[in-house]
């Protein structure tokens, strides 16, 4: 504990609160938005002003611009994390309720699992991680099963693809950013990425006709309040916790954020946005945090750490 303990530990309290209650009421902001501004359009409002601010805040304390290379790396994830990832979790919130969509979302390190085991070969597949994504499997199948619904409506199964897609896309992308040349700078580079994904999800936007029969003035004030909700708290304010975290507790304490944030998303949605909570909903729940428990929690070979590093360089809900 640094000097002044006391001070620290409120410091850490207060950033570990916003990882998980933020980030994880974050999945009903978009929901909200969604309903009138469309998916890629308001998902491209939102990362192209958070990271307009952020680079130009890293600008403004010094840090160097980016290379043209580290641009080019920042684009190529800003297509798999922000326009596949978070492009197609806008898209689903339409179809697929906010705590749903959460959970299926934190089907992210089981893939991330796969990714190391099959493509990066920095993980073997023992019977702790088979077991934990077994389990990851049967919650999904839960979830978007139409004969097991215990009574609860199906999930739209184009909304739930376009969920698991997504997560795909930012298992892919975390295996690249550990190989890719990036700005040195954490803040810098999520900065650049968040940038580079706004534009990239307005030219979406753009092609898929969103702009055709939109009309800005019709937007409702709650609509622009969840918009201001995703970039200040979600982004700035979630990220720069994040990152301070980052810093000063262990990567495992940081990363319970994985299986808080469906929990608050599922109870959020419950409470403020009227989703049901239903046994399907539960049991598939239950089973997706088992299996990314015991996957968070799996040890990897000690060289494997050092190599690979422990921070996601875009880490945000």
């Amino acid at each position: 504990m640094e000097p002044g303990g006391k001070n620290h530990t409120w410091k850490v309290l207060v950033a570990f609160a916003i990882i998980y209650f933020v980030w994880g009421s974050t999945f009903l902001a978009i929901r909200v938005g969604v309903r009138e501004v469309p998916p890629f359009l308001l998902a491209g409002m939102r990362f192209l002003i958070a990271g307009v601010v952020l680079f130009l805040w890293m600008r403004f304390k010094g840090t160097p611009a980016p290379s043209f290379r580290e641009w080019s790396s920042a684009s190529l994830l800003a297509i798999l994390i922000f326009v596949f990832d978070y492009g197609l979790l806008f898209w689903a919130e339409k179809r697929v309720p906010s705590g749903i969509a959460a959970v299926m979302m934190a089907m992210i390190p089981v893939f991330m699992a796969l990714s190391e085991i099959v493509i990066l070969r920095t993980q073997r597949l023992t019977a702790r991680l088979a077991f934990a994504l077994l389990v990851g499997i049967a919650g999904v199948a839960v979830l978007v099963s139409r004969s097991l619904s215990f009574g609860e409506a199906p999930i739209e199964t184009s909304g739930a693809i376009a969920l698991l897609v997504a997560s795909v896309s930012w298992s892919v992308a975390s295996a690249l950013t550990r190989k890719l040349p990036l700005p040195a700078a954490k803040t810098m580079s999520s900065g650049v990425q968040m940038l580079a994904g706004g534009v990239f999800l307005t030219v979406t936007a753009a092609v898929l006709g969103e702009f055709r029969g939109f009309h800005i003035q019709s937007v409702s004030r709650g609509a622009w309040l969840s918009l201001a909700y995703l970039i200040v708290a979600g982004s700035i304010i979630g990220f720069t916790a994040y990152v301070w975290l980052i810093h000063h507790e262990s990567p495992t304490k940081v990363g319970t954020y994985a299986y808080v944030n469906p929990v608050v998303a599922v109870l959020i949605g419950y409470f403020l946005g009227g989703e049901a909570i239903g046994p399907r909903t539960i049991l598939g729940t239950v089973f997706v945090l088992v299996s990314v428990i015991v996957i968070t929690t799996t040890k990897k070979p000690r060289q494997v750490v050092e190599t690979l590093g422990t921070e996601p360089q875009a880490a945000d809900s």
